[in-house]
């Protein structure tokens, strides 16, 4: 079971942890983010039980009101079909995995090595996340979710409303302690991905096995 709850302000942190065993160990709730002078929103949430979180969506901040744009001119011609909306952007790279790797090594502890196939689901939670616009983790996964590394998982999320930001992210799951156990655990695999979404967000997703 988890227990968990979340803190909001300018930058939230909702956290939910463990590491995908045959027992379960209880979530607490790290502390708020927050930087006034980067107006940045973000979050983060760690795999336990491999259960959704409920519904948990963080407007961005509301921005200075604005003048009413006006009409466009019509002209006598056939109009054209409006704008599409931009595709996300997936950005698989290692970045995440060498600040994790430099973590472990700073508590003796060995390097996770790259895995092609947590990349795929990486790259798959991280789109799933972008598209629905709030942190849950993957629903019914297998022990080693699938790629067969080992009998061990786990799995970091979050976003970060600026777009691709590593540093940032690192910085907020080694701050966070069910985080942190994920980044210290006893893995030996990895990998990341990032998607960003039409709005600009950055949702990263980060397979341990």
């Amino acid at each position: 079971m988890r227990a968990g709850g979340w803190l909001t302000g300018l930058v939230v942190v909702a956290v939910v942890a463990g590491i995908l065993t045959a027992t379960h160990r209880p979530a607490s709730t790290a502390g708020p983010l927050a930087d006034s002078r980067q107006r940045n929103v973000a979050a983060i949430s760690a795999f336990d039980d491999g259960q959704p979180d409920p519904p948990h969506v963080i407007p961005p901040p509301k921005p200075s009101p604005s003048p009413a744009p006006k009409p466009p001119a019509t002209s006598s011609g056939g109009g054209s079909a409006p704008p599409r909306a931009a595709a996300p952007s997936i950005v698989v790279r290692s970045t995440q995995q060498a600040l994790i790797n430099k973590d472990r090594a700073a508590h003796g502890l060995p390097p996770l090595s790259w895995s092609n196939c947590l990349s795929n689901v990486a790259v798959s939670n991280a789109k799933r996340i972008a598209a629905q616009g709030y942190l849950s983790h993957t629903t019914g996964p297998q022990v080693d979710l699938g790629c067969h590394l080992g009998n061990h998982a786990g799995e970091n999320i979050g976003y970060w409303s600026s777009g691709i930001n590593d540093a940032q992210l690192n910085t907020m799951f080694m701050n966070s302690p069910e985080h942190y156990a994920n980044i210290m655990g006893p893995y030996h695999y990895v990998a990341t991905a990032w998607v960003v979404a039409s709005n600009g967000y950055g949702y990263v997703a980060v397979e341990f096995s």
